[in-house]
């Protein structure tokens, strides 16, 4: 046999299914998802969300129909996320009693017990005037008057029966807050997965558009990561875990996959990712146009997402996603 045949044949190890099954790295399950589900007051019927294809704002009426699918799905979790009827300066829809997430909360927990974890996103960008994540002084976010209201909205959370919190304003000392109101009013159980690497990214635009939360004036460029800046993020990592997060998140995912990657090495705690609403609006857009394999295009995303690290992935797809794993 002449040497020049090579003597190592790695497409052996992909000659059929079978094979291609037993030796494959990466795995993905319905465990690894968790779904956003969008609960508007008021709302009297399902609102599809024009920039994001299939994606529904849904009264609180129709949440049991949601999450009961979510479930049937074999998805273990929801994030919640509210559009109140009304907003003001302070914010105050994000942490009254009665407020759309405190209900949908309650509405879940009390119709599906303890058969799936309720996480809920802890921000003030859909209840503030201003569609800024902060309070206001003037024109300058006040950190430490947020820190005070995102305290008393996690609160308001776990007393509704939330099991995971999940700061997203991006305010230093955010975790720490929490933590502290938390286990000072008996919730020592309800965890916080931070938003913890939150970078300032276009890739937003969508939920924007479903959460009725773009900024008024300005942009977040005080309070959110640069793109340009991967150690920045880490610190923000680094923060988060000495104040006592119990999960830390990399948000964009698709653009930041090195930012996963480096948490996974650095850190011995969960990561999460998010795969935000400009990845998906991306995705069903081409598709819509035939230009991609809209089925294709997502399984090849999410497994990138988990090889780079990811723990658990916040995405617009888990349905989609959880029916082509469930086949």
């Amino acid at each position: 046999m002449s040497a020049s045949f090579p003597a190592r044949r790695l497409r052996r190890l992909r000659k059929n299914e079978k094979m291609r099954n037993l030796v494959q790295e990466v795995l993905f399950s319905t465990n690894d998802l968790i779904c956003p589900v969008f609960v508007q007051e008021d709302l009297k019927e399902r609102s599809f969300v024009k920039s994001m294809p299939d994606i529904v704002r849904l009264p609180l009426s129709e949440v049991t129909n949601e999450v009961q699918e979510i479930k049937d799905l074999k998805i273990p979790a929801i994030m919640l996320f509210g559009i109140p009827s009304r907003k003001d300066d302070a914010g105050t829809g994000a942490f009254v009693d009665d407020g759309i997430v405190q209900k949908a909360i309650t509405h879940v927990r009390k119709n599906f017990g303890e058969n799936i974890v309720i996480m809920a996103d802890v921000c003030l960008c859909q209840y503030t005037s201003s569609g800024h994540c902060g309070i206001l002084k003037g024109n300058t976010i006040d950190n430490d008057t947020s820190l005070e209201t995102l305290a008393n909205v996690a609160l308001s959370q776990a007393k509704a029966g939330v099991d995971i919190v999940s700061p997203s304003a991006m305010m230093d000392g955010q975790v720490k807050a929490i933590r502290h109101i938390l286990d000072e009013n008996g919730f020592t159980d309800v965890g916080i997965m931070s938003h913890s690497a939150k970078h300032r990214s276009s890739f937003y635009n969508p939920f924007r558009d479903a959460a009725d939360c773009a900024p008024q004036f300005g942009d977040r460029k005080t309070y959110q990561v640069p793109f340009t800046n991967p150690r920045e993020a880490m610190r923000e990592i680094e923060s988060d875990i000495a104040e006592g997060v119990d999960i830390v998140m990399v948000k964009p995912a698709l653009a930041y996959l090195d930012l996963i990657a480096e948490t996974k090495k650095s850190h011995n705690i969960p990561v999460s990712a998010y795969s935000v609403s400009g990845e998906y609006a991306l995705v069903k857009g081409a598709a819509q146009l035939g230009w991609i394999n809209e089925t294709d295009i997502m399984s090849e995303i999410l497994y990138s997402i988990k090889r780079a690290g990811a723990d658990m992935i916040v995405t617009y797809f888990a349905k989609k996603m959880a029916a082509h794993l469930n086949k």
